[in-house]
């Protein structure tokens, strides 16, 4: 068996850019790639695919949601809840622990998500040029990232997350898009929004462990409203929406046919269903349940992008 990831303390965090990037949790930037490669992919069909602006627009789509999650960590630290999370399965559930075991401190922690906010402004600033229509978009990208957590709207306290990152993640792929075509265009909210579900049930199972710390901090989202046994009954309809979706986008011509290749995925969704019927109430036994729907929800973006790239 591997052993379990260790968390973060100062004796073994490195550098400060080190532990910078450590409370990014860069490997859980992947589905904001995915995410890209969709909307990359419409563009191609449309025969508006250009290298170099892809390529800075990827860049910038993942320095905010690396500022999502630094400012994540932040206010879950000022509400208590990482603080109180002593159900947490590292590193997928609880935050980055930089603040809680000393690696990074409170201030370095909002600052450095502010600067990647900042950063994710200008950048958009810049891509104006191209698309002006990208306006409105990333102002509702922005601003739903910063409100997941931040008070006074602090959406996933309001049961409002799980809506907020399906929707965000599909408006990446349109924003992807649309710097490359010059305008937002419909095909692309379409083709990305059973993806964009897919991504909502990782946030789903890791709320699971955290439910009990979110819960005392007032975070009242789906699975503390709910409780963790009725609460795991929504697992498989949520991902019947995401497969709808799917098919809806196939069959209106946002997608071509190849996109139905993420029926392959179902038993990797049911063992992580059964895992979750089965350990909602043992946070402790979750582990593999939340790795099986990472990989599944990866999987679907890329089954998605490859499927217009090829198809």
């Amino acid at each position: 068996m591997p052993r379990p990831p260790v968390e973060p303390s100062p004796a073994d965090a490195g550098p400060l850019p080190l532990r910078y990037l450590r409370a990014t949790r860069l490997p859980f930037l992947s589905v904001t790639l995915f995410a890209c490669l969709i909307g990359f992919g419409t563009a191609a069909q449309a025969g508006a695919l250009q290298p170099g602006p892809a390529l800075f627009t990827l860049a910038l789509a993942l320095v905010c949601h690396a500022a999502v999650n630094v400012l994540n960590d932040y206010y879950d630290a000022l509400n208590g809840s990482d603080a109180a999370n002593t159900e947490r399965v590292f590193p997928y559930t609880g935050g980055s622990r930089c603040i809680q075991n000393g690696v990074l401190s409170l201030r370095q922690t909002r600052d450095f998500g502010l600067a990647l906010l900042a950063l994710t402004v200008l950048g958009g600033l810049a891509l104006l040029a191209r698309a002006p229509g990208l306006l409105g978009i990333g102002l509702i990208g922005v601003l739903a990232g910063w409100a997941y957590s931040a008070p006074p709207l602090a959406l996933n306290a309001r049961g409002l997350g799980e809506a907020a990152v399906a929707l965000c993640f599909a408006l990446v792929a349109v924003g992807a898009d649309a710097v490359q075509r010059g305008v937002p265009a419909a095909g692309p909210l379409l083709a990305a929004a059973g993806y964009g579900v897919a991504v909502t049930a990782i946030l789903y199972i890791n709320q699971f462990p955290d439910w009990r710390a979110d819960a005392a901090a007032g975070k009242r989202h789906w699975v503390v409203r709910l409780g963790p046994q009725r609460a795991a009954g929504l697992f498989v309809p949520l991902l019947a929406v995401a497969y709808a979706l799917q098919a809806l986008a196939i069959l209106s011509g946002a997608l071509p046919p190849l996109a139905a290749a993420v029926l392959g995925l179902l038993p990797l969704w049911r063992r992580a269903a059964r895992e979750l019927a089965a350990h909602a109430g043992a946070p402790g036994r979750l582990a593999a349940g939340i790795q099986a729907t990472i990989l599944a929800a990866n999987l679907f973006g890329l089954l998605t992008a490859a499927a217009l790239a090829f198809g």
